[in-house]
């Protein structure tokens, strides 16, 4: 978990960060083994990948990020 938190936190790009940094604080806990694995795949994805997905500018090629990135668009970022 704690590797998973450091990925989240430090991924190269600001706005990756902050929203995949809190929901690790967030959610990491209580998340399902399939749920972590999830998460961890995404985590691999590239950070403009993922910032596109986030923004709907840009679909998402793998549907089983779907319920990942709609948490993740609801995620409330405290500075």
């Amino acid at each position: 978990l704690n590797r998973l938190r450091y990925r989240s936190w430090h991924r190269g790009c600001k706005e990756t960060d902050l929203i995949l940094g809190h929901y690790s604080d967030q959610y990491i806990t209580s998340l399902s083994d399939a749920e972590l694995s999830r998460f961890e795949a995404f985590l691999d994805e590239d950070d403009g990948d993922i910032w596109s997905w986030l923004t709907e500018s840009k679909p998402c090629p793998k549907p089983e990020y779907e319920p990942l990135l709609s948490v993740l668009r609801g995620v409330v970022v405290q500075p």
